[in-house]
């Protein structure tokens, strides 16, 4: 597996998938021709169809704006390698240098028709979840120390960089009220959600109105084009920083504590990544919100410091009741239901602390296998659930329903 670095992006909304790596590869294409007077860029698939609603075309634009350029929406061809392909092709004198295919995987990852091996840049000796554990069984190890050992020094630094990040995401989208640009006239929600105080308000009630009220705060920062972290998409990006958040404040959970719930949280998250898909134009919001909570519920396992059968459970349960969740973003925003729904997925993500406390010893189906059953779940899929805007919400919604 590769570094969890590359899961954990520190950059700009609204789409990891549709601006973050449709930007990555203007860019690494632009520096295999620097000498090119007009590029051509051609969307496919997913990019094509939701690509205005997400900002694809202006993310290239802008990392293309030194150079003449056109962009262009295909919206017919079939894509045979991944549902979010862009074509490439420079020209200088109107003479073409050269072409190329991008896939932009999900997560703000992307590979080109050339890649080079993916064993190349691995960083992790194992893949499986069920491994990852044997070993650190043997060990006597956490998993939190398995990463840290793998990762390097460094790892820890950029782990906090991460945190500092996802608390100013909280911060800053708690800060802010009116309506978020799109065009649905969707309105912020999270300052409205953390001060609402009642004087008979139950602690179960506080917990429920505190977690979406900070998954909340950063979704709508990642809506409106703001500074968010991966976790491991941007659509997903509320789910752990909201858990986080709110676990720290309550038992005063040290940042270093912090530090070891994202290290496991970013494995787990890695461990879906290599074996199935975090991209929901590929496998649906299953790939996204699944994982994120799952993510979020193995790092509550690591900061009660849970043993690795329990984070194994939580995680599992965490992503077993996301399966088949579409992905169908109205006018092709990560607003409707993107944001809501990473609200309720951090709360799934407690429940699923709670179930691995008690239940872990009777489980039956193990982490690797769910992961298996998503990704073959979201093959199974109907493209128009996966990130085309053509079913579900995005067909039937309108500004009345």
């Amino acid at each position: 597996m590769k570094s969890i670095k590359t899961l954990y992006k520190i950059g700009f909304g609204p789409s990891s998938s549709h601006t973050m790596g449709p930007s990555f590869a203007a860019a690494t294409f632009l520096s295999l021709y620097p000498q090119a007077d007009f590029i051509q860029a051609t969307l496919f698939g997913s990019l094509s169809k939701t690509g205005k609603g997400h900002g694809t075309d202006r993310a290239i634009s802008e990392t293309l704006k030194n150079v003449k350029h056109q962009i262009i929406f295909d919206y017919e061809t079939e894509t045979t390698v991944h549902p979010n392909t862009i074509e490439f092709i420079a020209f200088q004198n109107n003479l073409e240098l050269g072409r190329k295919f991008y896939y932009s995987i999900g997560g703000g990852e992307i590979k080109s028709d050339d890649a080079v091996s993916h064993a190349e840049s691995q960083v992790y000796p194992h893949n499986k979840f069920s491994d990852i554990a044997d070993f650190c069984k043997a060990q006597n190890i956490r998993l939190s120390d398995y990463v840290f050992e793998n990762e390097g020094p460094d790892i820890k630094q950029y782990l906090l960089t991460v945190w500092k990040t996802m608390q100013n995401a909280i911060n800053e989208g708690l800060s802010k009220s009116g309506t978020l640009p799109g065009g649905l006239s969707v309105e912020r929600k999270a300052q409205f959600l953390f001060n609402q105080k009642h004087i008979d308000e139950s602690p179960q009630t506080r917990e429920n109105r505190l977690v979406c009220s900070y998954a909340f705060a950063v979704s709508e920062q990642n809506a409106d084009c703001g500074v968010i972290v991966t976790a491991p998409t941007c659509g997903s990006c509320g789910v752990l920083p909201a858990v986080l958040k709110y676990m720290q404040d309550k038992n005063r959970f040290t940042d270093d504590d912090m530090i070891r719930g994202l290290a496991v949280a970013g494995l787990v998250g890695n461990v879906v990544a290599t074996n199935a898909s975090i991209s929901g134009a590929e496998c649906g919001c299953q790939a996204e919100v699944g994982t994120a909570c799952s993510m979020a519920a193995a790092a509550l396992g690591e900061l009660f410091e849970m043993g690795i059968d329990q984070i194994e459970y939580a995680a599992e349960v965490a992503m077993e009741h996301h399966l088949g969740l579409t992905c169908d973003p109205v006018c092709g925003l990560v607003q409707i239901p993107c944001i809501e729904r990473n609200a309720v997925a951090a709360m799934r993500a407690i429940n699923a602390l709670s179930l691995a406390n008690f239940l872990f010893a009777s489980r039956k189906v193990s982490f690797d296998v769910v992961v298996e059953t998503m990704y073959q779940t979201g093959k199974d899929l109907s493209h128009l659930y996966r990130e085309t805007s053509e079913g579900g919400l995005a067909k039937l919604y309108t500004n009345k329903s």
